[in-house]
């Protein structure tokens, strides 16, 4: 690592390696309600299908994490886009509510391989200066492929409902075969040589996270991602029983309504935490994506819910790039082992949210949004009083 500069070639791969992921995951949210009906499944069934994929990712991250530390990001990262190819390829094929299962179970593993090992690969070609910019970069790349892939399975979905899914196994497997040859292992600098530990299970290594002193970050990542995972997992059967839309109006709504939040994030995000900080940006955020939460009861329509959702994915794509960012610093010589942590948390908001939130969902519509809101509020408070702590130690130390 030279100066101060990013490495851009490597973290242009990165971002398309992510990219890829994330338009893989998101195809099939609208998609997905369809899927469902067709075997004669419930609400609660499409939560439990989402949550699998977070439930994998949850139980892999902290193993990935460490292991991408003591054999490289790169392999890592290749092996991840396997798995993840592999399982766009059975979801495709699946006959069976079982294959599903399995297909999210596998796609969960490969991005517990991809979504930590690229965060700390981030990591170890940029500075503290430039980590915000870095990890805004990846981020913008995540929110991206995120907000397109539902219009691409909407697009595709017009050809048969499992041809984005071929399609999305496809473009994995190209993209891992482009990384071999194409991504170089960032130096094992001393951070990363002393980073590497005896392998430890799961639940020691969540254990170990305690003592960290970004342990409450983490925190707030689990309540962050549970509450958004109330909104994201379910709008899709919202908007489809509400307002009877079409896999294609899913589409829209998803890509034109997330869009706003990724050009903010890509050029906006570090300007605003180099101007404002990473704990006021939060807060605020927060804020807005409780608010947002709440509106889409009040919508009547098509417009309506389009601008919720544009505001709500605005506030959530500059949310978890902040706490990311802000993890990353003080994680020091520990890259992997926290992006595996700071991943592993997330993959617990997202996998209990939208098992919940489907549960909720066929009780009655509203109740995922409501309770969605509520755990908003809790980050919120968890981030304000975490922010006067870190303020009077500050001030403590500094007499």
């Amino acid at each position: 690592m030279t100066g101060k500069n990013i490495h851009k070639f490597p973290l242009l791969i990165l971002m398309m390696n992510m990219f890829i992921v994330m338009t893989g995951i998101g195809l099939v949210i609208p998609i997905m309600p369809t899927i469902v009906h067709e075997f004669g499944a419930s609400g609660k069934t499409y939560g439990f299908l989402i949550a699998t994929f977070a439930f994998a990712q949850f139980l892999f991250s902290p193993l990935a994490g460490d292991l991408s530390d003591r054999f490289g990001r790169k392999k890592a990262i290749i092996f991840g886009l396997v798995l993840f190819s592999l399982s766009q390829f059975l979801f495709a094929f699946s006959e069976t509510l079982v294959l599903l299962y399995v297909s999210r179970v596998i796609g969960g593993i490969g991005g517990a391989f991809m979504i930590p090992s690229m965060m700390a690969f981030v990591a170890d070609i940029t500075t503290l200066e430039t980590r915000a910019k870095g990890m805004g970069r990846l981020g913008a790349a995540m929110s991206f492929g995120f907000v397109v892939g539902p219009g691409i399975g909407g697009f595709l979905a017009a050809f048969g409902l499992r041809a984005p899914f071929v399609i999305a196994g496809t473009v994995a497997t190209l993209a891992a075969i482009l990384s071999v040859f194409f991504l170089k292992e960032p130096e094992k600098e001393a951070a990363v040589q002393t980073a590497v530990k005896q392998r430890e299970s799961l639940l020691k290594q969540l254990a170990l996270s305690v003592k960290k002193s970004y342990f409450i970050l983490l925190i707030m990542m689990f309540t962050l991602s549970f509450g958004l995972a109330n909104y994201q997992s379910t709008i899709s059967l919202y908007a489809d029983e509400k307002f009877g839309f079409s896999p294609s109006d899913i589409s829209i709504l998803m890509v034109v309504g997330g869009l706003v939040g990724v050009i903010v994030q890509a050029f906006v995000l570090d300007r605003v935490l180099e101007r404002f900080g990473e704990v006021r940006v939060m807060n605020t955020m927060l804020v807005v994506a409780g608010i947002s939460m709440l509106s889409i009861l009040l919508a009547t329509g098509f417009v309506s819910v389009l601008v919720i959702s544009g505001v709500f994915f605005t506030a959530a794509s500059l949310l978890r790039p902040a706490i990311n960012t802000t993890v990353s610093k003080m994680a020091g010589n520990e890259q992997g082992f926290a992006a595996g942590m700071n991943n592993a948390y997330m993959s617990i908001g997202n996998m209990i949210g939208p098992a919940l939130a489907g549960m909720l969902f066929d009780m009655s519509m509203g109740l995922p949004y409501i309770f969605g809101a509520l755990i908003i509020g809790v980050t919120l408070i968890i981030c304000m009083n975490w922010a006067r702590g870190r303020k009077r130690q500050n001030v403590s130390s500094s007499v």
